[in-house]
This record gives structure tokens, C-alpha cells and sequence, in this order.
């Protein structure tokens, strides 16, 4: 709860601090003010701990403007990842562990520096393409990403903006806040109060259910032998309702952070999507007047859909949707085995949470849990209609759930032990489950098969004797 209380007081000094930094119109006053509040805000939370940031900004931003543009996003993601596993061994080697917003400060710089070296790496060869005449014209940010210096990395790493929880945004959509007029024009108080007004309902609702339904319990000695196996397996929706609350709340909350700083802010006609920003920009138009904006470039969580939509595989697009775009971008397009690249997309996703088994255990799982899914929506969900597709899709929505409270379970125990303790407890119940509905659903698909293979013979022979 302490660490809870210092993180909401720094993202609310952050959100105040944007009432007076996006009035600020001088585009070099902007980059170092902006510096200097985000510089002072990571040396407040982690004190000496702050070379590590410094010294992987200053080698990853030696690789991206020294290494050779082939390469360069490959090296900056060997050290970043590197140095992020060494910077979360550091108890185990003897030394003192980072405070645990240090490692946020961590994970999210990871992300900015490799994502810029993937950015000048696709420049670059952008503008090989149109050299040789076989590709589209370069992009009017690729010169400026070709011609980077110290200093322009060092103030996208430690802008204020984002530099403690995110979300991940782009180089080009950094720019775009300091040197482009919409942030000045958007209705930035309105979209930060929009989503102000549902915090504190999710802060309560993560106060109260922590209080009746603790972590803590699920590691005690009486929660294991005193309550049944129902009891326990029933255990991880309050806990995974729990761990909700609170990552609705902090992703919010950093969200303001953009929106009071007028970060994201978009002319709705650019089509800007989570991470990636504008996807239809167009050349600033001479008149601002009733142009309509958004915020979707920094729109890191859709809460509502989340919780409404049917399936598993629908509502991880609605989570941390920023982050999903980075991986997406950097490493599922990218890695070069198609067979192991939703796998590998998901090791390094989990890799960049942490380096406890939990996190593996829970972000790895979900591959195997999606084909089974996608089996059974395609055999009763896809094809139904009326009240019986409401019975199934409430099925599915309560499969859902489940799914992501026994997974999630394993993240928040975190270690090995304590995790294979409470699954051997329920007897493996969700693996087994699984297992045994994949098994039913891929028997019953093959004799859905079968007898509309049989329906359709029939149909041809009926049809010769006509």
C-alpha cells in the first residue's frame, strides 16, 4: 500500500503539472521543462538507482545513432533486455533491488529506446527502398530520425510524460506533442475528467474486495486447510477482480498524465490508433476551428469492453493496448519463424514483466487456452441465433473470466512454489479442464465434418437420380 500511495501521488503531481505544461508554447522551453520534471521525478523515486537509466540511455543511444542502421535495433534489443534481466538480479547478486517504480521506470524506457532503434532501422530502410526505386517515398519523419542526436533521446526518454507507468508512445507521436499546435487545441481538462470520474469507483472497489478476499489469504496455511476445494478454486475471480481494479486505476491515471499534457491529442479524422498514433495524417490545415479530437495515440485500456465482450481472445485487445502494439510491431512482425511467433511474442512480453515464473506461467498459458476457445465458438457460438446465442455467448463470457482468473493467479504469486502449491491444491483443475475440452471439441469438430461430408454425398446422389 505504500508503493500504491507513492505512485498515485506522483502520477497526481504529474497530472497537475499538465495544466501548465501544455500552455507552453516554445517548442525547446517545452523539451526541457518536460525533461526536467520527468529528471526529477525518476531521481525522487529511485535516488542512486537512476544510473541505470542513465547508463542504459546513454549506451542504447550510442548504438542507435553509431551502429549501423541494419543492426542497430537488433543490438538495442539485445542490451536493453539484457540489462533488463541484470537490473532485476541485482538482489540475487548481492546487492540492493531497485524500488519496485524503478522497475516500472525501467520497463518503460526498455520499451521507448528499442522501439526508437526499430523506428530508425525502418527509416532507414525506407529510404534504401526508394532509392533503388522499389519502394513507397520515405516519410517526412524519416529524416529526422536519421539524423538523431544525444540529446533528442535523451529528452524522449525522460519527458515527463509517460516516463514512470507509460503508456508507450512513438518517437514521431513525441514530436507531434511538442511541435504541433493540437495540443494547445484539444479539450484536454474534459478527456482527463472523463476518465478521472470512474477512478475512484475502481480504487473503491479494489480497497473493499482486497480487504474481504486478501492475496495474503491465498498463501496462508489456513486457507489450505481449513476450506474446501471449492473455496479455493473459487478464489482467483476475487483476486483477478482485484488485480482489475488496480490496473484500471493506474492505466487511467497514466492516461491523464497524456491527456492533461496534451500528449496524443489528434484530429479524429487521422484515424489514430493505441501506440501507433495517426494511421491518415494529413499536413497541419490552415484553419483549427471545429476540428474534433481524440486521444486515441495514448488510449492504453478499454475498461468497458474489457469486461463486456464475450471472448478471451477479444478482450486481450483491450488490455494495455500500447504495449500490445510494441510487441506487435517489434517482435510478432518481426521474428522470423512464423510457427513460433505468437510464442516468442508472448516470452518477451513476459520476459518484460518480470523475470518470476508467475508471469510465464500466466502469459504463456494463454496460446493453449485460445485454440480451445476458438473451437467451441466456431461449433455453437458462430452458427446461433436468439436466446440460444445468448446462452452460449454468456457461457464463453464466464469461460472467459475464468480463464484469466486461474491464469492470473500464477502472475500475482509470482514464484514457482507458491503457484504449483495452490494449483495442486484445486488438482490442476483449469490444465485439466482445458485439456479434456480441447479433446471433446476437436472430436466433436471432426464429426461435424464427417456428417457434412455424409449430407453432402447424399445431396450429390440424390441429385444424379433426378
Amino acid at each position: 500500500m505504500k508503493d500504491d500511495i507513492i505512485y498515485l501521488v506522483l502520477l497526481g503531481t504529474c497530472i497537475g503539472f499538465g495544466q501548465y505544461y501544455r500552455k507552453l508554447t516554445n517548442p525547446q522551453e517545452k523539451k526541457l521543462i518536460g525533461t526536467g520534471f520527468g529528471f526529477l521525478v525518476v531521481l525522487s523515486v529511485s535516488g542512486f538507482h537512476m544510473l541505470h537509466m542513465l547508463f542504459c540511455y546513454l549506451v542504447s543511444a550510442l548504438l542507435i545513432i553509431y551502429a549501423s542502421r541494419k543492426v542497430c535495433h537488433l543490438a538495442c534489443f539485445g542490451f536493453m533486455f539484457g540489462y533488463l534481466c541484470f537490473f532485476r538480479a541485482l538482489a540475487l547478486l548481492g546487492y540492493e533491488s531497485p524500488p519496485g517504480h524503478t522497475n516500472m521506470i525501467q520497463m518503460i524506457l526498455t520499451l521507448k529506446l528499442v522501439g526508437l532503434a526499430f523506428e530508425v532501422n525502418a527509416a532507414h530502410t525506407r529510404r534504401q527502398l526508394a532509392a533503388a526505386g522499389t519502394g513507397e517515398p520515405p516519410k517526412d519523419i524519416d529524416q529526422t530520425l536519421l539524423q538523431l542526436d544525444m540529446l533528442n533521446i535523451f529528452h524522449y526518454s525522460f519527458n515527463y510524460v509517460g516516463v514512470l507507468t507509460g503508456p508507450y508512445i512513438t518517437y514521431k507521436t513525441y514530436l507531434d506533442a511538442i511541435y504541433l499546435p493540437y495540443s494547445g487545441r484539444a479539450n484536454c481538462v474534459a478527456a482527463t475528467l472523463e476518465r478521472l470520474k470512474v477512478i475512484p469507483l475502481y480504487a473503491s472497489l479494489f480497497l473493499l474486495v482486497s480487504y474481504v478476499w486478501p492475496l495474503q489469504y491465498a498463501t496462508s496455511d489456513e486457507f489450505y486447510l481449513e476450506h474446501s476445494f471449492i473455496y479455493r478454486l473459487w478464489y482467483v475471480w476475487p483476486t483477478f477482480f482485484i488485480f482489475r481494479m488496480r490496473i484500471y486505476t493506474g492505466i487511467l491515471l497514466s492516461e491523464c498524465v497524456c491527456t492533461m499534457a496534451g500528449f496524443g491529442a489528434y484530429p479524429v479524422s487521422f484515424a489514430s490508433k493505441p501506440g501507433h498514433g495517426p494511421t491518415k495524417e494529413t499536413p497541419v490545415p490552415a484553419s483549427l476551428e471545429g476540428l474534433e479530437y481524440n486521444f486515441e495515440a495514448v488510449r492504453n485500456i478499454d475498461v468497458i469492453n474489457t469486461e463486456r465482450c464475450w471472448t478471451f481472445r477479444e478482450a486481450m485487445k483491450y488490455w494495455n493496448m500500447c504495449v500490445q502494439y510494441w510487441m506487435a510491431m517489434y517482435v510478432y512482425k518481426r521474428f522470423p519463424s512464423k510457427k513460433y511467433r505468437t510464442l516468442a511474442t508472448l516470452g518477451i512480453s513476459a520476459l518484460w514483466h518480470g523475470v518470476y515464473g508467475g508471469y510465464y506461467f500466466c502469459i504463456c498459458a494463454a496460446p493453449f487456452y485460445l485454440p480451445i476457445e476458438d473451437i467451441y465458438v466456431k461449433l455453437f457460438v458462430n452458427d446461433a441465433t436468439g436466446t440460444r446465442r445468448t446462452v452460449f455467448n454468456v457461457l464463453c463470457w464466464i469461460s472467459k473470466f475464468f480463464a484469466f482468473s486461474y491464469m492470473g493467479i500464477a502472475f500475482l504469486l509470482l514464484t514457482v512454489d507458491k503457484i504449483w502449491h495452490y494449483y495442486s491444491s484445486v488438482y490442476h483443475f483449469g490444465y485439466v479442464l482445458w485439456l479434456v475440452m480441447f479433446g471433446v471439441g476437436v472430436l466433436l469438430t471432426k464429426q461435424r465434418k464427417a456428417a457434412a461430408k455424409r449430407e453432402e454425398r447424399a445431396r450429390q446422389q440424390s441429385t444424379k437420380q433426378d
